[in-house]
């Protein structure tokens, strides 16, 4: 039996976490870094590593850890807020780079098998490149951001249904009629028998741990990884690959299956796993098996595949999205976002390698192309958007939307009916008295303890887009703000806080990714009592220069200015509210109070 080397497993996990961050200070997705350090630390370059039985079990754990947590990353919800025009493109900008690849090997003499295998891997779009750009751009409140969601979810499914039938062909063997029905037939099962596990056996189980009172976090992660592996086992029964098995787990393991507390917890668990431990041996030495003399002896071939992954997607995507009447800038700006690869295509190619199907070189030129590829994510997103921005094109369109407000208080209540002129608002406060004004007001307004779930699920927090907290309260409000993130999942969480609040206090918006209410400290009882007896006059101001709103309140410090920065108009007239994490782009306007 092999010996254990815990010193390979050491070298490969710190050149992972080396190459991995490198990459992400970069601006690109941490597998392109873990890759880099396999072909270097490698047979290619150094030859300091190589691939070995212990190495190979990880991996191939790593890499089914990985894919229930994408699984469980997957929304198919998500894809109807692209809208129809929006899926067409998604879908081009699988079918055509597929069609365009697989000719492409079959021109440079590769067989229909490999060349199957390259068509899946540039028809793929990497939603970990996507997701990442699009939040370092400020763009996940965009409709081209919906697009782009829609393109990855659907190009990772497709691309995996493909690997699964191609998995059937090859387990068959020598293929007759009877043999595709039996092919098709276990395919077929496989798909009913997770399914019905999926929609009626998982929620029952969750149903039952939850009326036995049953929080502890370790059971239900052994149960879950029970779950993953008789999937993934089901799957290889059924002649496809465990990771399509252990995908269809991770999409069946979501919120309103298992308590929603334990389902994130245990969603971070899979991610630090498999992400943070297992996956990156798999990445890493996937770096092995790559070989540099595909730059001598298949340059052109090389050449050939990334121009056809790039023009492919870009042009098909663009293609596609024409009938959606949003204007061929968009579908080209849509295409440059979902141009980049990643860890799907690396894992499909990687067992296409093992099992003989396609050969180190083309799994070289893969590897390389999608690295290429991905590279062009950043420069060309950028570009394309601020093209549409300059243009007036560059459509917002908010993913969960309305405003969860804690406060029912005057401050509360004014911004509240600012922002009801275009989005519902929900308030929660515990104070009867202050409940009944709101309501007064023309208000939504829900009494009671928002610090327990059951008044946030009243409020509809589970499909609220924000959440702001405004209560003279820090402490209140950044337990509201960890609750409406932890168990509800509200991306955008803005916070009042107290000047006497200490530093713990804003350590602790940073790992609930929240933002502070007016970019800045705020004591809430003098501008509550100033409108509540009609003190304050609103004004709004245009913007000519792009700033950070941090910027705007130091100028008007300097100006010696009492003033409340309440909200931010853009062109389109819709209104958010004003806080650090955030910056004012020229033709928006600030409106405050003074």
């Amino acid at each position: 039996m092999e010996e254990f080397n815990i010193l390979n497993l050491l070298i490969i996990l710190a050149g992972a976490w080396v190459g991995g961050a490198a990459a992400k200070r970069m601006g690109y997705p941490a597998i392109l870094g873990e890759l880099v350090i396999g072909i270097i630390l490698g047979p290619a370059l150094l030859g300091v590593l190589e691939t070995s039985e212990m190495i190979s079990v990880l991996a191939e754990v790593g890499i089914i850890l990985l894919m229930v947590y994408i699984g469980m990353e997957i929304n198919f919800r998500d894809l109807g807020k692209a809208s129809w025009p929006g899926l067409l493109a998604a879908i081009g900008g699988f079918i055509v780079p597929f069609a365009l690849g697989y000719y492409t090997i079959i021109y440079f003499g590769g067989t229909q098998m490999a060349a199957v295998f390259v068509a899946i891997a540039v028809g793929v779009t990497s939603l970990a490149t996507k997701s990442r750009i699009l939040v370092d751009l400020k763009l996940l409140n965009t409709r081209i951001a919906y697009v782009l969601m829609a393109g990855a979810l659907i190009s990772d499914t497709l691309a995996l249904i493909i690997f699964a039938g191609m998995m059937s062909f090859v387990d068959a063997g020598n293929i007759d009629t009877l043999g595709i029905i039996w092919v098709a037939g276990k395919a077929i099962l496989f798909f009913i028998l997770t399914a019905l596990a999926g929609i009626y056996l998982l929620p029952l189980l969750g149903k039952a741990l939850s009326r036995a009172k049953i929080k502890d976090r370790t059971l239900h992660f052994t149960l879950i990884l029970i779950i993953v592996f008789g999937f993934a086992e089901l799957a290889e029964l059924a002649g496809l690959h465990s990771i399509l098995g252990a995908f269809m787990a991770g999409l069946f393991i979501r919120d309103g299956v298992f308590n929603r507390q334990i389902s994130k917890e245990i969603n971070d668990i899979f991610h630090d796993v498999s992400i943070g431990f297992l996956a990156p041996i798999f990445f890493v030495s996937a770096g092995f098996n790559v070989t540099l003399d595909i730059f001598q002896t298949d340059l052109l071939m090389l050449i050939a595949v990334t121009l056809v992954a790039m023009v492919g997607k870009i042009g098909g995507t663009a293609l596609f999205y024409l009938p959606s009447g949003y204007g061929w800038r968009e579908g080209i700006t849509v295409g440059t976002g979902m141009n980049g690869r990643g860890a799907v295509e690396i894992i499909i190619a990687g067992i296409g390698l093992e099992m003989g199907i396609i050969s180190p070189e083309i799994f070289s030129i893969l590897v390389f192309m999608a690295i290429f590829t991905t590279l062009t994510v950043p420069v060309f997103l950028t570009w394309t958007t601020k093209w549409l921005k300059k243009r007036g094109e560059l459509i917002h369109q908010e993913s969960r939307k309305g405003f969860l407000i804690l406060g029912a208080n005057p401050l509360g209540i004014y911004l509240a009916k600012h922002l009801q002129e275009q989005d519902e608002v929900t308030i929660v406060d515990a104070n009867r008295d202050m409940v009944e004004i709101a309501k007064r007001e023309g208000l939504d307004c829900v009494m009671g303890n928002i610090l327990k779930e059951e008044t946030m699920e009243q409020a509809g927090a589970i499909d609220k887009g924000s959440f702001l907290a405004l209560t003279a309260n820090s402490e209140i409000n950044l337990l509201a703000a960890q609750l409406a993130n932890n168990s509800f999942y509200i991306p955008k969480k803005i916070v009042l806080m107290d000047p006497k609040e200490s530093g713990a206090g804003v350590d602790m918006l940073d790992r609930i990714d929240a933002s502070s209410m007016f970019a800045t400290k705020t004591k809430l009882e003098p501008w509550s009592y100033k409108i509540s007896q009609r003190q304050v006059q609103e004004v709004e101001e245009e913007i000519e220069e792009e700033m950070s709103t941090r910027q705007w309140i130091k100028q008007q410090k300097q100006d010696e200015k009492e003033i409340l920065p309440l909200l931010i108009v853009n062109p389109e007239g819709r209104k958010r509210p004003f806080h650090f994490h955030d910056t004012i782009s020229p033709g928006e306007k600030i409106i405050y109070l003074r």
